[in-house]
C-alpha cells in the first residue's frame, strides 16, 4: 500500500562532507534524487505538512527547528498542540513556508524535509548545502499523498515500520467506513449540509465543501457535491433553505459567526427543518494548516453514528476519537482535553 512518486525531474547533488559518511538516495515527491547520510540524527521541518507528518512517525524527537507557528500551538493543530512544550523550547527557523536561512545553517541538520516545488527546493538545497526531501500536499484522509509522505518519510527517518503500522491503520478505517455504508440504499440516506468550514480563514453558515474527506468516507448524501464545485467554497444560503437538509452539520470554527448571524436573522434558521428538529450537529474543525487526519477521521466516525446509527452501533465517538489519537500522535485521552476545550461531538442549539 505504500509507494513512493517516481516522475523523473532534477537531481539534488550532496551537499559537500567532511567525511566519509556513506550516502543513501531517497526520491522524493518531486521526483528529485536526494543523497542523504545513512543515519538522520536532525531535521528542520518546513511548510505545510512536514511537522505534521514527522510527528505522526514519532521522530519529533528529530526536530532541531520549528516554524514560528508552531511555538503558539492550538487544538487546531493536534500534532503541535501535543508537543506544544517541545516545539516551544526550539529554535524558530522559518514561518509559514519561508525559511530563515541564517538560522537552519547554524543549527546545520541532517535534512531539510519541506511542502516545497522542486525549483524551490533546488534553490533552498543551493542556500544551504543542506539535503531537501519535498513531500506532497495533503488535502485529505486516505488520499495517495497521505500513503506517499508516510512512506517516503519512513524511509528517511528510517521508521518504516511506524510508517506501515499507520498506513496500515487508515487503509483499514477506510474499509471499515466504506463497508459500514456502501450498500446503504440512497433512498435510505438524509440529506446533508456542512456550515462553518474554514478556508482561508473563518466561515459562517454559508462556508461548505463539496467532497467533504468524513462524508465522503461514508458515503454521504452532501448537498455541496450537487452544484459541481469542489473543495471548500461559499454557497448562497438561499439554495440551502431551498434543499431544506434532513441534518446540518456545523464546523465549530464557524460557530461564533452562524451564532452572531442567528441573532441577527433567527428567522432563517428556524425555517431549517433541521434546526427546528434539532438535528443540529457539531464537527470538530480539521483543516489547519491542510488536514489534520486524525481530526477528520474522528468526525467521519462521529457523523456515522448520526447518519447511520444503525450501521454504527456500538460506535462511541469519544472512544473512537482516544483511539484514534492513541494510533495516530500517541496521546491517550485526548477527547477529554478537548471537551475541557468545548470542542465536542454534540447536538447544537442556535442562540444560546
Amino acid at each position: 500500500s505504500l509507494l513512493l512518486l517516481t516522475a523523473c525531474g532534477a537531481q539534488a547533488e550532496p551537499a559537500p562532507r567532511e567525511d566519509s559518511e556513506p550516502l543513501r538516495t531517497v526520491t522524493d515527491a518531486s521526483g528529485r534524487q536526494v543523497a542523504l547520510p545513512e543515519e538522520i540524527t536532525s531535521v528542520v521541518c518546513v511548510g505545510v505538512g512536514a511537522l505534521r507528518y514527522t510527528t505522526y512517525l514519532q521522530a519529533q524527537d528529530l526536530v532541531v527547528g520549528v516554524e514560528q507557528g508552531e511555538q503558539t500551538a492550538t487544538l487546531a493543530k493536534p500534532f503541535s498542540y501535543f508537543n506544544r512544550e517541545l516545539f516551544s523550547a526550539l529554535p524558530v527557523t522559518g514561518d509559514n513556508g519561508t525559511t530563515y536561512d541564517e538560522d537552519i545553517l547554524r543549527l546545520a541538520p541532517d535534512v531539510i524535509v519541506a511542502y516545497l516545488d522542486a525549483d524551490t527546493a533546488d534553490s533552498l538545497y543551493a542556500r544551504t548545502g543542506i539535503p531537501v526531501v519535498t513531500i506532497p500536499l495533503n488535502e485529505g484522509m486516505f488520499d495517495e499523498a497521505a500513503l506517499t509522505t508516510l512512506s517516503l518519510l519512513g524511509e528517511v527517518y528510517h521508521r518504516e515500520d511506524r510508517a506501515q503500522e499507520l498506513a496500515d491503520y487508515l487503509l483499514a478505517a477506510q474499509a471499515d467506513l466504506d463497508s459500514r455504508t456502501r450498500d446503504v440504499p440512497e433512498a435510505e440516506k438524509p440529506t446533508v449540509y456542512v456550515a462553518g468550514v474554514s478556508y482561508k480563514g473563518a466561515h459562517g453558515f454559508e462556508g461548505t465543501e463539496a467532497g467533504y474527506p468524513p462524508l465522503a468516507a461514508i458515503h454521504a448524501r452532501n448537498l455541496a457535491d450537487r452544484t459541481g464545485q469542489s473543495g471548500p467554497f461559499s454557497i448562497d444560503t438561499e439554495q440551502v433553505l431551498q434543499w431544506d437538509p434532513d441534518v446540518i452539520f456545523l464546523d465549530w470554527n464557524g460557530m461564533g459567526l452562524v451564532q452572531e448571524n442567528y441573532a441577527v436573522n433567527p428567522g432563517f434558521y428556524n425555517s431549517l427543518s433541521a434546526v427546528e428538529a434539532g438535528r443540529l450537529y457539531a464537527q470538530i474543525s480539521f483543516r489547519s494548516s491542510a488536514t489534520n487526519a486524525e481530526l477528520a477521521l474522528a468526525d467521519a466516525y462521529y457523523a456515522g453514528t448520526v447518519l447511520y446509527p444503525e450501521q454504527f452501533a456500538g460506535i462511541d465517538p469519544a472512544e473512537k476519537f482516544n483511539e484514534i489519537f492513541r494510533v495516530m500522535l500517541g496521546v491517550e485521552d485526548a477527547y477529554s482535553q478537548y471537551a475541557a476545550q468545548g470542542y465536542t461531538f454534540t447536538t447544537l442549539k442556535l442562540g444560546e
